[in-house]
């Protein structure tokens, strides 16, 4: 079932933290209510595909934070790439400067 790790509902934008705030931003409270009412032989099965669901949602919430994740880190290398780079710039300018003055004089 849900862990208890954020998690986010991209409908209402809002964070689920636990099994029954989910259940209750998806309406599967209800749905778990109403099975209550079914014949004995029908609630097994209900439960499985409503196990299944909640897993496919984690599932799909742990693979967005992976990729939330890896392009924050991408983001992070990217602006330590640029840094290198002008920085490299920089040097190279000055080096430039100094053979410069070096030729003249």
């Amino acid at each position: 079932m849900i862990s208890d790790s954020a998690v986010l509902d991209p409908r209402t934008a809002q964070h689920a933290t636990n099994t029954e705030s989910f259940h209750e931003v998806y309406g599967l409270m209800e749905l778990l209510r109403l099975a209550d009412g079914l014949p004995d032989e029908y609630r097994p099965d209900f439960y499985k595909v409503l196990d299944r669901l909640t897993e496919c949602f984690e599932r799909r919430q742990r693979m967005l934070g992976y990729l939330q994740d890896s392009l924050n880190q991408m983001s992070l290398d990217l602006k330590y790439l640029i840094f290198d780079l002008e920085a490299t710039r920089r040097e190279r300018d000055e080096c430039r400067y100094l053979l410069e003055m070096n030729d003249r004089g």
